[in-house]
């Protein structure tokens, strides 16, 4: 029988209302160790990737949020119980201190649109090699101070929240009109003033859209992996 595994979590003894998991699955808490998995019985090899199943994987992590900081497990894990013991097994210490990181915190999501610049989508009629050249100055003149933009807000919302935040990750996309893609580690006292920073950064730079979201579980900072037979070396 194999398991569809959906997260890791710690001080947790008993599963409360939990949703239903992938294929309306009942879900169940399997302790390993100092730790507990929340697993489903599978009975095949592969996840379809769909819409429903996504959003049954994302509510079965999202119901021990409140309760717990779960380490979710990426869409589609389909292990054995063995797999999963000699996984935890091996990566004990590792887990362990991606739990003291992790303890009592969530994520919460920044994304900021801005508008491109005319510099960078504006595009001449080219007539000859010497327009080319031209065009294409302006081209690279434009993507360098749509970069150094791009930089410079990165830089700016980092410093706005970096007393708030444990960790961070942060995606800039200095050529679209999404600039910059931030995910926070935020403890869950911390998540009012966060967003009341958040709400007077706006007020700041009104040239800019932001968009916020959260609390999540932290998906981008479990960094849990499963590939046991390349990495593991488990049967």
């Amino acid at each position: 029988m194999k398991l569809y595994a959906y997260c890791l979590v710690e001080d947790v003894g008993a599963l409360e209302a939990t949703p239903l998991g992938i294929s309306g699955a009942p879900v169940r808490l399997l302790e390993m160790d100092e730790f507990a998995v929340l697993v489903s019985d599978f009975n095949t090899e592969t996840v379809a990737v769909s819409r429903e199943n996504a959003l049954a994987h994302a509510a079965v992590v999202r119901s021990v949020l409140d309760r717990t900081t779960p380490l979710p497990f990426r869409f589609g894990t389909v292990v054995t119980e063995q797999q999963l013991r000699s996984y935890i097994s091996a990566r004990k210490p590792a887990l362990q201190t991606r739990f003291a990181l992790l303890r009592g915190c969530v994520e919460m999501s920044v994304k900021i649109i801005r508008e491109l610049s005319r510099a960078n989508s504006a595009h001449a009629e080219i007539t000859s090699g010497t327009t080319f050249l031209q065009e294409k100055q302006r081209e690279i003149r434009g993507s360098e101070q749509s970069a150094a933009e791009a930089k410079d807000i990165s830089t700016w919302l980092q410093d706005q929240v970096k007393a708030l935040t444990r960790d961070e990750q942060v995606i800039v996309r200095p050529s679209e009109k999404l600039v910059v893609a931030a995910a926070h580690l935020v403890e869950r006292a911390k998540i009012p003033q966060y967003k009341e920073t958040l709400a007077a950064a706006r007020e700041k730079r009104s040239e800019l859209h932001f968009l916020v979201s959260g609390p999540w579980p932290p998906y981008s900072f479990a960094n849990i992996e499963l590939e046991f037979k390349s990495q593991f070396r488990v049967s």
